[in-house]
């Protein structure tokens, strides 16, 4: 069903100024109404949502999941940043200084009763439209805080990040991510026939990039193909590998040179083409995903499909790794893990991002393995949290 200001459902986009130019007809007549005013109640049996989104799909795909489950009417904001905030990261504050507001949406009355929103600059659009909205709107933020934990009303806590324990903090077991069951269906109709040539177990190896702690350079591409070498020689089969908008160049050059006689490559281009990752999701037998990227650990396992994870090194800046060791003390137990609490929950120190512990949660639900080993079929994944979460946000708005 399409839904207002939605444009990728064929909803309008609306156009016109923002509210947080004071200068502009709207934020004057803002700072003239009441509270009732702002939000009418009258006539409406759902509360108000917006979905707050920027232009990272796997963010916006968790959101939906999470809107869709709480079968309410909802409406989208995409908010397009400026260009040194595209990759760049703002300062945290209730603010829309990093916005391009022309390409964005316009964020202005009627305000919303309820926010679903993910990421930094996200979060940071929500608070700004809270303080215009007089502190009405329910925030729900799916991911992990930039600022103190009491900033939003519920943090929807992805098993990747260290959250301490908090009455408004919910941690799921898995992210939210999944793998659109549309577009795997219609992927396996053109992919089924071009894959049928290649020799079976038709293993997918799909490729991300360098993200802190780890590095993925030259070197640790050619220990993955020597892996993947050693794999193929044991299993049989076939390799098709594909890279990532985040794969270095190095590594995708590493990578078509040296792969074993037989295998598939596809690399990813900026300028688009056709991409065989949903081909591979309908249609490969079993995958070797990157450790950097839990958005494909996480689709690959909830399709049911045995998975091995390939860990990358730690990177060897000494900062870098001294980060890395002073995040996990502060996120574990004993004093250090009590002090990095407290500091935590005043927004003194950040959440802290511990790939390999997610790593090990997959492995101990039997949902992966660590590459090299064999595969094994995986287990069945019981989809339970998202009617948890949703239910709460429910009682959150009511």
């Amino acid at each position: 069903m399409a839904r207002a200001d939605d444009p990728s459902k064929g909803g309008p986009r609306r156009s016109g100024g923002w509210s947080g130019d004071r200068r502009h007809p709207i934020a004057k007549a803002m700072r003239n109404r009441t509270v009732r005013e702002e939000f009418p109640a009258a006539g409406r049996a759902t509360p108000r949502v917006w979905l707050v989104l920027s232009d990272k799909l796997g963010d916006n795909a968790q959101v939906r999941v999470l809107a869709e489950a709480l079968g309410w009417p909802f409406e989208v904001r995409r908010l397009s940043m400026k260009p040194e905030y595209v990759l760049g990261k703002p300062r945290f504050a209730a603010s829309l200084h990093h916005l391009d507001r022309e390409r964005s949406d316009p964020l202005e009355p009627p305000w919303p009763d309820l926010i679903l929103t993910i990421g930094r600059r996200c979060a940071m659009a929500a608070l700004w439209i809270r303080e215009q909205a007089r502190g009405r709107p329910k925030i729900v933020l799916v991911g992990r805080p930039k600022r103190g934990l009491e900033a939003f009303d519920l943090i929807v806590a992805p098993p990747q990040f260290r959250m301490p324990e908090a009455a408004n903090v919910v941690p799921l077991a898995l992210p939210l991510m999944r793998a659109d069951p549309a577009k795997v269906e219609a992927a396996a109709a053109v992919w089924r026939e071009r894959l049928a040539a290649m020799p079976r177990p038709l293993t997918a190896v799909l490729v991300g990039g360098a993200t802190k702690p780890f590095r993925f350079d030259r070197e640790v591409a050619f220990a993955l193909i020597a892996g993947l070498e050693a794999m193929s020689a044991r299993d049989g089969g076939s390799l098709y590998v594909t890279t990532s908008r985040r794969t270095p160049a190095e590594v995708v050059a590493a990578l078509e040179a040296r792969l074993p006689a037989g295998s598939a490559f596809h690399a990813w281009r900026p300028e688009g083409g056709e991409n065989p990752y949903f081909g591979l999701l309908a249609c490969a037998d079993r995958f070797v995903v990157t450790g950097d990227s839990v958005s494909m650990m996480v689709e690959v396992a909830r399709l049911g499909r045995p998975l091995a994870i390939y860990d990358l090194p730690l990177a060897g800046d000494p900062l870098v790794r001294l980060r890395h060791r002073l995040g996990r003390a502060l996120s574990g137990g004993g004093a250090a893990g009590r002090i990095g609490e407290i500091l935590q929950k005043r927004g003194l120190v950040g959440i802290a991002r511990d790939l390999r512990g997610f790593h090990h949660r997959l492995y101990a639900a039997g949902l992966a393995v660590p590459f090299g080993e064999p595969f094994r079929p995986p287990r069945e994944i019981v989809e339970e949290e998202v009617e948890r979460i949703a239910e709460r946000v429910r009682r959150l708005v009511a």
